[in-house]
């Protein structure tokens, strides 16, 4: 019952936060900044309690678990920007995935019970998942980065989410840190694996220590390029949005064939 109401809670905190960005976007209505931060919150907290609870306080990492807890992660880091940096057209994209995911998790998805691994491994997923949350919240800045700069192009200055967004380049400069953040962690995992994972060229991790490799030279590139050139505006997003679907399919693509598609686990 108390896992349900988790569930319920942090679906529905999600749901209004979103609901009230997508109002401030088209009627220029804005929550009170505290109000708002308490909304979230409440989300976040509860989608953590709920997997806390539902997954027996262990690390679960079968897909639609591993997905609920990376929308967890992803949901607590736009929080956060939004108190250092007011992006609230994050939450329109962040929060209505982080109930989907959360709510097919708790209400949809079989059962399953967390994965046994020494802490050594535990450490190395977490990190992961860490570097996954802060790149994801990357390129979902880097889709409002097109929509700020299609508007002003067009000059169309009376588009709507323009409300709900900071001037282009602190939208740019925000994106690039949380990049760097992400990478940094990225690189922190490819060597934990290779201290801690006996055999990362396993069967069932070649796929996904490939895809991370060469999803860690792509945002190598993208901060190098930056650093030494001055990337910016679509080359850099399509740098970084090529980036994140190697890596969604390095985090979840082998999961998804292993686990739905030919009923196995990593």
């Amino acid at each position: 019952m108390l896992i349900s109401i988790l569930a319920v809670v942090a679906v529905a905190a999600y749901t209004i936060a979103a609901l009230f960005v997508a109002t401030r976007a088209l009627h220029g209505k804005a929550l009170p900044r505290p109000a708002g931060f308490a909304i979230t919150a409440t989300g976040v907290l509860a989608h953590a309690a709920y997997l806390f609870a539902a997954h027996r306080g262990g690390l679960d990492l079968h897909f639609f678990a591993a997905l609920s807890l990376a929308a967890m992660l992803i949901a607590a880091i736009a929080v956060f920007v939004n108190l250092s940096r007011s992006v609230d057209a994050l939450g329109i994209i962040v929060f209505p995935l982080a109930a989907l995911l959360l709510a097919i998790d708790a209400w949809i998805a079989p059962p399953t019970q967390p994965n046994v691994m020494d802490w050594q491994i535990k450490l190395h997923v977490i990190v992961a998942l860490l570097g996954y949350a802060l790149l994801s919240v990357s390129a979902v800045l880097a889709l409002l980065l097109l929509v700020q700069e299609r508007a002003l192009r067009n000059r169309d200055v009376a588009n709507h989410w323009l409300r709900v967004l900071p001037p282009l380049t602190l939208t740019e400069s925000l994106m690039f840190r949380l990049v760097a953040a992400g990478f940094v962690l990225l690189t922190a995992t490819l060597l934990s694996g290779v201290l801690f994972v006996e055999n990362l060229f396993a069967q069932h991790l070649v796929h996904k220590t490939s895809l991370s490799i060469v999803a860690w030279v792509v945002f190598g590139t993208l901060l190098a390029g930056r650093w030494r050139y001055g990337w910016r505006g679509r080359r850099a997003v399509r740098l970084l949005l090529s980036g994140m679907g190697v890596l969604l399919l390095a985090f979840f693509g082998s999961k998804f064939v292993l686990e739905l598609l030919l009923a196995r686990t990593l």
